[in-house]
């Protein structure tokens, strides 16, 4: 299937590692033009060197800072005259330490989450969509996670809800003007960080790293984790204009949510 991303203009977010990059690399693999977009230049320009002679720029930027944001848009618009695609990604990582009991979270802890992701992304969207508008078409897909479909981290629910209902406003905004907007559930997926993640578990139950592996892999339908790359090939179809009949819901891409329901 052609999804007439050939040529696309697209911005990735946290696009130095992990689903970022992924999405990157898919969205190459589909000829589009990259714009990776993170704060560590030192990151940025290896994740640019893995994506060899693919057409990318690389944008150090602060999405917690709107300037920054404004900044690194009108970097790529005077590069490519526009703006087809924009994936936030860029977010605090989250299911690595235990989260805080309601007693130890701080109200910063809330904000800072929420100024990153919530607020990162609507910055970013902000950014973008005049461009988009004018042009007529455009998509933007939100990377937000499971947090968002249950308990557990009230900083991370939060969050992620926030995304979800950021998301479908924006959607019915935009929509008339061509501009689709969704967001994507990941679970906890298969990225450089898992490694270290599944040895502090296994560190703190006593469990092998084997066990905590497996125990994680079980909470899927799919009895494993996603792989980055797994995840992203949704993501670029939604990126693409055959998902055109897709906007303003949520896709969850964690190889299915066991035990639960959702209609």
């Amino acid at each position: 299937m052609d999804l007439h991303l050939d040529g696309a203009r697209a911005i990735v977010t946290g696009g130095s590692r992990g689903i970022g990059l992924a999405v990157a690399r898919g969205l190459v693999a589909e000829g589009a033009k990259v714009a990776l977009v993170a704060r560590d230049e030192a990151r940025l320009k290896a994740a640019a060197d893995s994506l060899g002679d693919a057409d990318v720029l690389t944008l150090s930027a602060d999405t917690t800072d709107d300037a920054s944001v404004r900044a690194m848009v009108d970097e790529v618009v005077a590069a490519w005259g526009g703006v087809d695609v924009l994936v936030n990604s860029a977010a605090q990582p989250a299911g690595g330490a235990a989260p805080p009991a309601l007693a130890d979270l701080t109200g910063a802890e809330v904000t800072a989450d929420f100024d990153t992701k919530v607020l990162g992304y609507l910055r970013c969207a902000r950014a973008v969509a005049p461009h988009m508008i004018t042009q007529g078409r455009g998509r933007i897909v939100n990377i937000s996670g499971l947090n968002a479909r249950r308990t557990g981290s009230i900083s991370g629910t939060v969050r992620n809800v926030a995304v979800a209902a950021l998301t479908a406003n924006l959607a019915d905004e935009l929509g008339p003007h061509g501009v689709g907007v969704t967001v994507v559930h990941p679970g906890l997926v298969e990225t450089e960080r898992l490694p270290q993640l599944i040895a502090n578990r296994a560190a703190a139950t006593g469990r092998t790293e084997e066990q905590v592996r497996a125990q994680l892999g079980a909470t899927t339908s799919m009895r494993r984790l996603m792989t980055a790359d797994e995840v992203a090939d949704t993501v670029v179809f939604l990126c693409s204009r055959r998902a055109v009949a897709v906007t303003g819901d949520a896709v969850t891409v964690a190889g299915g949510n066991r035990g639960t329901v959702h209609y």
